[in-house]
């Protein structure tokens, strides 16, 4: 499959996250428990990768599997990262507004393109770089309120410490995902081996999350294995499935492509949710809607198209000497 159709997926399924979340909530909350959700998402990303490794292996020659020690200790890590840029999305949005933290949310984009440069040793171009840095602009624009509003002085009226846990979470983020890109390219094993080893332990972090909310509430509510399902509908069910699928295919994306890659599908998911929030939800759109949506489709073709595309590169002109030692050795052979 090539890997501009599963972006193209990726981003569809990722608009669509925000919209079924909204559609499942009941009179503005959650009637079911939302921690439980990703822990659900997690089950069936494990699921599906177990089903497809049995089916490899029925193949000959099996897949290959690296079962070491050495390399399986390595797949714990996403999974604590994602745990500490949990705990620090919270600790933000305790210094910063709902609005302040999305904004700054976009620096994620310009700490995957460093880091993605500076451990997977990947060069980008002037132009690929320029291009990063312009996403992360217009994701931002589309972002920005009026400055009519009062929450446009929001942004810089916020503690210092708001801000630097807001840097430290875009570069948690940015981790997560390079390192990921590493564990998913560092060998030939299989990728749905790969993910068993990743979900496995992302099933198992999860359900800590669980059990850490269980001791916090003092077992009120009873165990979560016992309220795990409560309160879930049709559409609950639709946003485990969307969640899990949209996570199988990151990790195709981290195995055939790259971070960039996944970065532009879900900058695109999110201005195509917005876009979709004012057709389902009439939200009113803004001119900083519109303006973000140009300059991040200006981004996108200059990362991806051909640099002859881009620029007018100068006609090579073949030089005379060339031309005259050719008719010369022409009239030779005649004579």
């Amino acid at each position: 499959m090539r890997w501009y159709v599963v972006a193209s997926l990726l981003t569809v399924l990722t608009s669509s996250q925000g919209i079924l979340t909204t559609l499942s909530q009941s009179n503005g909350g959650y009637k079911y428990d939302y921690a439980t959700v990703p822990f659900l998402a997690e089950v069936f990303k494990l699921l599906v990768s177990s089903v497809f490794l049995w089916k490899e292996m029925q193949n000959s020659p099996p897949p290959k599997m690296t079962m070491e020690w050495e390399s399986v200790r390595l797949y714990p890590i996403p999974s604590i990262i994602y745990l500490i840029h949990n705990n620090v999305q919270f600790a933000t949005l305790t210094y910063v507004d709902t609005s302040t933290y999305q904004i700054m949310g976009n620096l994620k984009i310009v700490t995957t393109g460093i880091l993605f440069r500076l451990f997977l040793k990947r060069k980008l171009t002037n132009l690929q770089w320029m291009a990063v840095v312009l996403l992360a602009v217009g994701t931002t624009t589309s972002q920005v309120k009026g400055c009519g509003e009062a929450s446009c002085d929001s942004f810089f009226s916020s503690p210092i410490q708001g801000y630097l846990f807001g840097v430290l979470s875009a570069c948690l983020s940015a981790l997560a995902g390079v390192y990921t890109e590493f564990l998913m390219k560092k060998n030939n094993d299989s990728m749905y081996w790969q993910n068993v080893q990743l979900y496995t332990f992302g099933s198992i972090f999860n359900m800590g999350r669980l059990l850490m909310d269980d001791f916090r509430s003092g077992f009120e509510a009873g165990p979560w294995w016992q309220r795990l399902l409560n309160g879930y509908n049709m559409t609950t069910w639709l946003v485990v499935l969307n969640l899990g699928t949209t996570g199988l295919l990151v990790s195709w994306l981290m195995k055939y492509a790259d971070n960039i890659v996944k970065v532009y599908a879900t900058s695109m998911a999110m201005l195509l949710t917005m876009v979709l929030s004012v057709l389902l939800f009439n939200f009113t759109p803004t001119v900083q809607l519109f303006l973000g949506i140009s300059i991040c489709m200006m981004s996108l073709h200059m990362y991806f198209a051909p640099p002859s595309t881009l620029v007018d590169l100068p006609l090579t002109v073949k030089p005379v000497s060339d031309s005259v030692s050719e008719v010369s050795v022409e009239r030779r052979t005649d004579s």
